[in-house]
């Protein structure tokens, strides 16, 4: 079997964009650790069976498989999906990543774990919580005067001084703080005294039931500008000669067992005395409390870190409050001394997690009412009301979590992944509902307890110095960086900083203060690494797992991006390893409401390239012109929409940028010169993309061409049509 002939699109885009409305119940696994941009794990699974399994995909998805013993490999291996999914069917796998942070999840997602021990640990850790930091997150039901209500969440403000009479400005973007979606009434804070207020509408909103002043939806702070409500002068922000921003608790969402039931909507209250008291009681612990695991490493120029330079963060630890940083350095301390080592760094992985939660960048959701983590976004947002979330975490009696972002729910979290390792399922749509499908005889990990444990290496080393010995590869799954997409070195740096101190001696790739490296596979202009370093590198890696490759086999792997330079890189890659992209199917990874991209018009497919040294393609996939490669296109799109995509300007531009690439290899790779710079090598493709039409020509042409096929589809299973490609004649390569 061969995936240029038994790949179904419709049916993989249709797997795919289901799991990425809401992976972590597809995919659970992946709540082990935060990795940016995951690519669906149903669409690595999709390949890997289309490749070896000689059954339709439709069928061998749902049902046990064991590939053993075929081995893999994923040199950019990140948050590990591809490996994940290979691991799963019985595949040896090897991995590389030059991110010390991409090594560590990998690592803890294939590890064995004993769950009972587990459990046991993190739950003693939890209720020591509750005893030394717990008091800090009570206050006092504003409806039955209960002290013992647990805060939800503290809502802040920053503040500034007023450059001009000293007082105290509040840097609020407007005053709504919740909307009527998910409450019985939209609550906006008094301009004036501070007072939380009720209102059925958002077009008049009467006045404040305690002061009388008018209620008002927009704020005083706007394009980095506010008036001081004191003396009227405006007063630019951020400042960063101030230091790190300073905050004002203004308001708190929380929930009060005893009067729950009886009670309408979400509790919300302004802090009172005795909150503000917990404030001051919060520093002065702080101040007299040990301080070996916080971080004071500096916040490095870069990238993403220079929106935090610019708002006066110096170190790591500006960035959390008082109390985040008492309970976070207590966790530590904890973890520090539990003698079990796989029980230890498992839990020393949750406090890594539990961080993007637990940190004064944390923005509250007004629609949804909840905490956005500060990796909602692929880079470091620093809003104007922040949202710090209860780090014990809250449970009603059922052991449910209420509320996000505390240490019980990221340990529920990590039970859920690990126990889908042991049992892995598919989720399966029939009739309009879900149906978990168990998959019996898969499971994930390097050793399980099983017959038959598999061979699973991950190494932190840098996949463009990898040696491996000649024809021993079955195939290479990967998700390489997207160019300058994702900073991931700068982001996980928050996290590793953490991470480091806690696990002092225990992996030498911890050894370094950052997880920066000159190497890294992105374009970044403050480390100076532009496109030509990024098809470099790029090009090593793929020379190395060509020539380790069997003769034939393939080398997949996934990338989008909105301008076509990063294509000619790969192109670059592709021609410098000799070897053919004989398929880019499409393929959604993304969801199209992701708080990253929602707006921007960016795409959510994906082109995934299917590579070869050898091997046979479709003739009618070698386009000749813009209309050819439109009617192409056209169909990819059709088998798309069967899947409920509703493709965008955006994703067909992505689309056609993947087949020109593809074609461009083709038509380049007779008399290409490796030797040649780099530039020149770059300019050489986008001379060929060009000089057939570009995207736009084809994008012209995409109005008025036909589709090759049609298809529907019946629950999951696509019916009524020839397999893609089918009753073209095979040309070889």
């Amino acid at each position: 079997m061969l995936i240029e002939r038994t790949y179904d699109i419709a049916f993989v885009a249709d797997q795919a964009l289901r799991e990425k409305q809401v992976q972590q119940n597809y995919r659970p696994v992946i709540a082990v650790h935060k990795w940016f941009a995951r690519r669906p794990g149903t669409l690595f699974r999709s390949v890997l069976l289309s490749e070896f399994v000689d059954r339709p995909l439709p069928e061998s998805f749902y049902s046990s498989n064991n590939l053993g013993p075929l081995l893999v490999a994923d040199p950019f291996m990140g948050g590990g999906t591809p490996l994940l999914e290979a691991n799963r069917v019985g595949c040896n796998v090897m991995g590389w990543d030059i991110n010390p942070m991409a090594f560590w999840v990998v690592r803890q997602e294939l590890a064995q774990l004993d769950l009972s021990s587990y459990r046991e640990a993190a739950e003693s850790l939890r209720a020591e919580l509750r005893t030394s930091v717990g008091p800090l997150y009570l206050t006092q039901c504003a409806e039955c005067g209960s002290v013992d209500a647990d805060v939800k969440y503290f809502i802040w403000v920053k503040t500034q001084v007023c450059d001009s009479c000293g007082g105290e400005i509040s840097l609020f973007p407007r005053y709504l703080l919740a909307e009527d979606k998910r409450h019985v009434a939209n609550v906006f804070i008094c301009s004036i005294c501070g007072t939380l207020n009720e209102s059925r509408t958002r077009a008049e909103l009467g006045k404040c039931r305690t002061c009388g002043s008018g209620l008002r939806e927009p704020g005083p702070a706007v394009r980095n500008r506010c008036a001081c409500p004191h003396c009227g002068r405006p007063n630019r922000y951020p400042d960063p000669a101030g230091g790190p921003p300073r905050h004002r608790l203004v308001a708190i969402e929380y929930h009060c067992p005893r009067c729950r039931d009886a009670h309408q909507g979400r509790f919300f209250k302004k802090p009172d005395a005795s909150d503000l008291a917990k404030l001051g009681q919060a520093d002065e612990a702080w101040a007299s409390s040990a301080k070996e695991y916080v971080p004071d490493d500096l916040i490095p120029p870069g990238d993403e870190t220079d929106r935090l330079l610019r708002w006066g963060y110096r170190t790591y630890s500006d960035l959390f409050s008082a109390r985040q940083l008492l309970g976070l350095q207590r966790i530590c301390a904890l973890i520090s001394v539990v003698p079990d080592p796989p029980v230890r760094e498992a839990l020393a992985t949750n406090l890594s997690d539990l961080l993007r939660y637990q940190n004064m960048l944390c923005r509250y959701d007004t629609m949804a009412l909840k905490s956005q983590d500060v990796f909602s976004v692929h880079g470091f947002p620093v809003s104007l009301v922040q949202c710090e979330s209860n780090l014990i975490g809250i449970r009603n009696p059922s052991g449910l979590n209420i509320g996000s972002g505390g240490w019980s729910n990221i340990l529920d979290k990590y039970l859920k992944a690990k126990e889908y390792c042991q049992h892995p399922f598919e989720t399966r749509l029939e009739n309009g509902g879900k149906r978990v499908v168990p998959v019996p005889g898969e499971w994930i990990g390097a050793a399980n307890g099983r017959t038959q444990d598999r061979q699973a290496t991950v190494s932190c080393a840098d996949a463009t110095a990898v040696v491996l010995p000649e024809g021993t590869l079955d195939a290479v799954l990967t998700d390489p960086p997207y160019s300058a997409n994702v900073q991931y070195a700068e982001l996980m740096d928050f996290c590793y900083v953490w991470l480091r101190r806690l696990l002092a001696g225990v992996e030498p790739c911890f050894a370094s203060s950052t997880t920066r490296n000159s190497h890294e596979l992105t374009v970044n202009q403050s480390m100076k690494r532009d496109l030509t370093h990024f098809a470099e590198g790029l090009s090593s890696v793929f020379v190395r797992m060509a020539r380790a490759l069997k003769p034939g086999a393939p080398l997949v792997f996934t990338f989008h991006h909105n301008q076509i330079m990063p294509y000619c890189a790969v192109a670059v890659s592709l021609l410098d390893s000799g070897m053919v992209a004989s398929a880019a199917l499409p393929c959604p990874a993304e969801m199209t409401g992701s708080i990253h991209i929602r707006g921007t018009g960016s795409s959510i497919v994906d082109s995934v390239f299917v590579c070869r040294s050898t091997g046979r393609m479709p003739r009618r996939w070698l386009a000749d012109s813009p209309a050819s490669l439109a009617e192409l296109v056209a169909s990819e799109l059709v088998q798309l929409e069967a899947a409920r995509v509703k493709p965008t300007k955006g994703d067909a531009r992505c689309i056609i940028s993947g087949h020109l690439t593809r074609l461009a290899v083709w038509h380049l790779r007779d008399g290409w010169n490796r030797e040649a710079a780099t530039v020149n090598r770059l300019e050489a493709v986008k001379r060929w993309i060009d000089s057939f039409g570009g995207v736009p020509s084809v994008e012209n042409e995409l109005a008025r061409a036909k589709p090759l096929v049609h298809v529907r589809l019946c629950g999951s299973v696509r019916e009524g049509e020839a397999n893609y490609g089918e009753g073209d004649a095979d040309l070889p390569f």
